[in-house]
């Protein structure tokens, strides 16, 4: 939970309207320990007022355009969300559950990926380095 980040800030450095939506958008998923899929965040946002679910999606692609937000791979078609780095989230890999989908963000001291020599070396540019580990959490191996 994200009790640091002042969401209309976010959105105005970003040289975006903080409008009520996106500022909700954005509290769903920076007040959660995990990232989220938009169906997710979708429901979670009607529980507490009506929105229309193409603007959720517009919204979540609006933001991580302007890397507010990272959309994360489940290496399938589906995605998940999470705040994107910055002053108060720091990068950091995640773990997958390939049976249950549970996607968790592991701290960023658990894993270790040096990736300054790629930075320095690869002719070209790279816009974001994403770490995922996949296997079965502890909940699916009882």
């Amino acid at each position: 939970m994200c009790n640091r980040c002042n969401y209309e800030d976010l959105l105005i450095a970003a040289r975006l309207d903080a409008t009520d939506n996106r500022i909700r958008v954005l509290e769903v998923i920076g007040n959660n320990s995990y990232p989220l899929s938009a169906a997710d965040i979708y429901q979670t946002l009607e529980r507490n007022g009506s929105i229309n679910r193409v603007t959720v999606y517009r919204i979540l692609d609006l933001l991580v355009e302007h890397d507010q937000m990272e959309r994360i791979s489940t290496g399938g078609r589906a995605f998940y969300y999470g705040m994107a780095p910055n002053a108060n989230h720091h990068p950091h890999p995640h773990f997958y559950c390939t049976r249950c989908g549970q996607m968790d963000c592991l701290t960023p001291d658990s894993l270790n990926v040096d990736s300054e020599e790629l930075w320095r070396t690869f002719p070209g540019r790279i816009d974001k380095v994403e770490v995922r580990v996949d296997g079965i959490c502890k909940n699916c191996m009882k």
